[in-house]
């Protein structure tokens, strides 16, 4: 069931890259409509989505893919939406790129398996380890609402947000579990942070008065949204299909959320990818209004789903109904940005406050994970590796620097272990 799965989403989504239905990467939808409108030919757009997307594979997905056996979507749509753009127009680039995509996804899973199990084989095993990776990720997210905070509205307030946040962590370690009869209730102290911490900045954006001059976008895009409309049955599909498979655990939308159902916590897991998907409701519909293009997770409150229904067949229905209640929704949610643009400027604040958080995480998890495998050399490398990076214009992305290091320095300690420089850990 996992390869078809799989196959299936990579597939469909490959399909609907050639088609400029919908594609991952958030940078290549709103360059999509100039190839479609007849401003850039398939070449071009092949080369753009090819040096936008490539890197993000290698550099992101795969290597936390690596950490855990859940596959990090990333891994896929960003590898489909290069398949689909490279593929000719018309029904022979369809089926060319839902054949293509339906391969990439069964090597993928087939290829990440091989390595795991290769991995595990070598004289210094450091599969264990490289679970270290995450386990500074879900403490670290709970901040985000309060940087976010910080970002929109100043340092005080969200110094304020910071604080609020941590009283209520600490109060739920101090009162929890709750016993209410026979059944005990275990809250999540970050989760509890994290609830807290997006009340405070939903409060304070709501708070922001629209400008005079307001343009409606949903009007203004109208045969854009009409576009996504007709095609909100393929979009449908793809939504339960993504939903049926993160329920089945085989994929995950985000490496912190991956990271807790890899630990068994789903419904952890569900709320961080709830929250998530608020962030990224102003960025998916404001794109997609603008582009006629939309998102192959929509907004991506579908891994929500299959992490909250353990039925992948219920959450395959609730996650098709799901994305069409956002399609349907579309120009609605385009006239509460407009009357509320402190939300719309608070999706962009969480994103980055996300995407700050989970560099520091990520490579404070990538040297524990190293330093584990070869202590005193796992600091050194992972480091050293970081500045250089920095200092080369950050070819490698910062949040994957951490896994990809610890990565590296399990592959040195093989090396060195075979030519007699390095002693295995007792």
């Amino acid at each position: 069931m996992e390869m078809i799965l799989i196959a299936l989403i990579s597939a469909l989504g490959a399909i609907m890259a050639n088609k400029g239905i919908a594609v991952f990467n958030d940078g290549l939808r709103p360059i999509v409509p100039e190839h479609l409108e007849g401003r850039m030919t398939r070449g071009e757009l092949a080369a753009t989505s090819f040096a936008m997307s490539f890197g993000l594979v290698v550099g992101f997905g795969i290597p936390f893919s690596l950490t855990s056996s859940i596959i990090l979507i990333h891994s896929i749509f960003l590898g489909t939406d290069i398949i689909g753009s490279f593929s000719p127009d018309g029904k022979k680039g369809t089926i060319i790129s839902g054949v293509v995509g339906a391969l990439y996804g069964v090597g993928l899973v087939s290829g990440l398996g091989a390595i795991v199990n290769l991995f595990e084989k070598l004289p210094v095993n450091f599969m264990d380890s490289l679970e270290q990776v995450g386990s500074p990720i879900v403490t670290a997210f709970a901040v985000f609402p309060a940087l976010a905070t910080a970002y929109q509205f100043g340092a005080k307030k969200g110094l304020l947000n910071l604080v609020l946040s941590l009283l209520a962590r600490q109060l739920t370690v101090l009162i929890g579990p709750i016993n209410m009869g026979t059944a005990t209730i275990n809250l999540n102290p970050e989760g509890m942070a994290l609830i807290v911490g997006m009340i405070t900045l939903i409060v304070y954006a709501t708070k922001e008065k629209p400008e005079e001059d307001i343009v409606d976008l949903s009007s203004v895009f109208g045969e854009r949204v009409k576009k996504i409309r007709n095609n909100i049955f393929v979009l449908m599909l793809m939504g339960g299909l993504v939903s049926a498979a993160t329920s089945y655990g085989i994929i995950s939308g985000d490496p912190i959320s991956l990271n807790l159902a890899s630990e068994g916590k789903l419904i952890d897991a569900g709320f961080t990818a709830l929250a998530r998907g608020i962030g990224f409701i102003p960025l998916i519909a404001s794109t997609a209004i603008a582009t006629g293009v939309y998102g192959p997770v929509g907004m991506t409150f579908v891994f929500a789903i299959g992490f909250f229904i353990k039925s992948p067949i219920i959450a395959f229905i609730v996650g098709a109904a799901m994305i069409g209640v956002e399609v349907l929704l579309l120009d609605k949610l385009g006239t509460s940005m407009d009357k509320y643009p402190g939300m719309r400027s608070a999706g962009d604040n969480i994103r980055n406050a996300m995407s700050k958080l989970l560099e520091i995480a990520l490579l404070v998890g990538g040297m524990n994970a190293a330093n584990a495998i070869a202590p005193g050399l796992g600091f050194f490398v992972v480091s050293g590796l970081y500045i250089l990076n920095e200092i080369a214009g950050t070819p490698v992305v910062r949040m994957a620097v951490g896994p990809m290091s610890a990565i590296l320095v399990g592959i040195l300690a093989n090396i060195l272990s075979v030519i007699g420089l390095f002693n295995i850990p007792g």
